[in-house]
């Protein structure tokens, strides 16, 4: 399968399968002598892996990584960095039904016709969001990478499940609370209530969507490559990769587009000597171009199409109407596993960005 690599100087490779033997990441153009150890990576895997709450999927996973290549005594070589991750809980049995009975709102069908029926449609193969481990795997290394030379800061946090959504944006202050709870959602109050939303969506067979806010800090002027690789457009086309995204925007977003320019224009003002603007309508963007204010931009998850409710679909072979079940282990809301994988996501892209500028040399002393 093509599409398979992302990035320009900082690039992930990714590979491997749902229900495959492992799921693995191959990262080239990190500089040598940044320190790195697999502990460095496990702690967001951590954040992202199944089976750690009844609010997502019961399917228990370690996912344990190891760094095969690229890192010496401690410190990245230059060399490309390949790791991977042993696939332990997959349950194939389950799929076996969904071979000529494409899921409703899932790749099943359009898979099936591209690659004549030679994909692998276990726990949806390519196309799971399993594979979001493999990004988080690149991610660490390159959050890493951006915050001890750049001191840039991403996080990203639920802040809609449903129609349950907070006010407001998550402040610096806000962000040791996001791993408090089970949703991933800065505000305990509403946190409740998302939880709640998910759980009925559980019992009723069914699941429910949400959005994840992303906000990254100390940018500096000028990440991008306009036109067609600009700042917006690089992390659009990674964000996009995420399994049941299908909304991305930045700052004020469609909102702004409601309101007029004297309204939505972000001013000028001097602060302590430095230029910045009173709002940050763009996003933190301008032209494709990073203006040095934090990088705001929300993502849309729609419900996750593998539900327990019988759903009517065709059978691929006869080319009849039938229904299906699908059975397994699946979240009834993907959205609490997502804040690290966009966190990755957004990470991946400016610290190819930062290299391509300048920003990052080769080696680190």
């Amino acid at each position: 399968m093509a599409g398979s690599s992302i990035g320009e100087r900082f690039v992930l490779t990714s590979f491997g399968e749902s229900h495959g033997r492992c799921v693995g990441a191959v990262v080239d153009g990190c500089p040598a002598g940044l320190e790195l150890d697999e502990k460095d990576i496990q702690k967001m895997l951590d954040l992202r892996k199944p089976g750690q709450s009844i609010v997502t999927t019961q399917r228990k996973e370690g996912d344990k990584v190891e760094i095969l290549s690229g890192v010496f005594r401690g410190y990245t070589t230059g060399a490309p960095i390949a790791m991977i991750i042993w696939n332990q809980d997959q349950n194939s049995r389950d799929y076996e039904n969904l071979k000529t009975k494409p899921r409703p709102g899932h790749s099943d069908y359009p898979a099936w016709i591209k690659y004549k029926g030679f994909n692998d449609y276990r726990g949806g193969g390519r196309f799971s969001g399993r594979l979001t481990a493999t990004f988080v795997m690149a991610g660490a290394i390159a959050k890493k990478l951006l915050s001890e030379t750049l001191g840039i800061d991403t996080y990203s946090y639920t802040s809609q499940v449903g129609k349950i959504k907070m006010t407001g944006q998550a402040t610096s202050k806000m962000k040791k609370t996001i791993y408090s709870n089970e949703v991933r959602c800065p505000d305990q109050k509403i946190a409740a209530k998302m939880r709640a939303v998910i759980l009925a969506a559980k019992r009723s067979g069914d699941s429910v969507g949400g959005i994840i806010e992303s906000i990254t800090t100390n940018i500096p002027i000028g990440l991008g490559e306009p036109i067609f690789g600009s700042l917006e457009s690089d992390l659009s086309r990674a964000l996009y990769s995420i399994p049941a995204v299908k909304g991305v925007e930045f700052g004020s977003g469609f909102y702004g587009s409601t309101t007029n320019g004297s309204v939505n224009n972000d001013a000028y003002t001097v602060k302590n000597g430095k230029i910045i603007t009173k709002t940050n309508n763009a996003g933190g963007i301008l032209g494709g171009l990073s203006n040095g204010m934090p990088i705001v931009l929300r993502v849309a998850f729609k419900p996750a199409s593998s539900i327990a409710k019988k759903q009517n679909t065709v059978d691929i072979t006869t080319k009849k109407p039938t229904s299906l079940i699908v059975a397994g282990r699946h979240d009834p809301c993907v959205v609490p596993r997502a804040p690290p994988v966009v966190d990755s996501l957004v990470s991946l892209v400016l610290a190819d960005h930062a290299i391509r500028s300048g920003f990052i040399p080769p080696v680190l002393e």
